[in-house]
């Protein structure tokens, strides 16, 4: 069980990150349109996955557009941004916000959470995931994860980028 801070109280996660070097879980995300987006889909691509809380928070959101930033310059990359939120939600602030070189992912119907460790189990945001950074090659193996120290923080965005080499 990992650990971060949610307004200065230890909050526990599910589990541990994937370690580096370790396979990445199979997951299953919902898209807009309440359609199932799997791993198995991505293969052959270099993946950022971007997890977060709520996209209705402000770090939460200034991750999604600064991951957007960086993805339209890497190539077979796909960076999804994955949240307990609603698909409503992430494609309304996505229109919103013009972003169009990620994909928003909601973990509301999977145990996406449970599986990378990352479902906060107790604390005022009980429920949702925790925030972290897991980047894997073109063969699912994971490259870097981070989970954030502090819910109130961004993620390590140079560190996530440099583990793709």
């Amino acid at each position: 069980m990992a650990t971060t801070i949610y307004r200065n109280e230890t909050v526990h996660t599910a589990g541990e990150l994937p370690t580096t070097g370790s396979p990445l879980p199979p997951f299953t995300v919902t898209l807009p349109g309440l359609i199932e987006l799997s791993s198995d889909e991505l293969a052959g691509s270099r993946l950022i996955l971007n997890v977060f809380p709520s996209i209705d928070t402000g770090i939460c959101a200034t991750s999604v557009r600064r991951f957007n930033e960086i993805a339209a310059s890497l190539s077979n990359t796909r960076v999804i941004c994955v949240s307990m939120d609603l698909p409503y939600a992430l494609n309304r602030f996505c229109g919103a916000e013009g972003i169009d070189h990620v994909t928003t992912g909601s973990a509301f119907r999977s145990s996406f959470g449970e599986d990378f460790g990352l479902t906060m189990i107790d604390g005022g945001m009980r429920g949702l995931l925790a925030r972290a950074v897991i980047v894997a090659d073109v063969d699912q193996t994971v490259l870097h994860a981070q989970l954030t120290p502090t819910i109130h923080v961004e993620p390590d965005y140079e560190a996530a980028i440099a583990a793709l080499g």
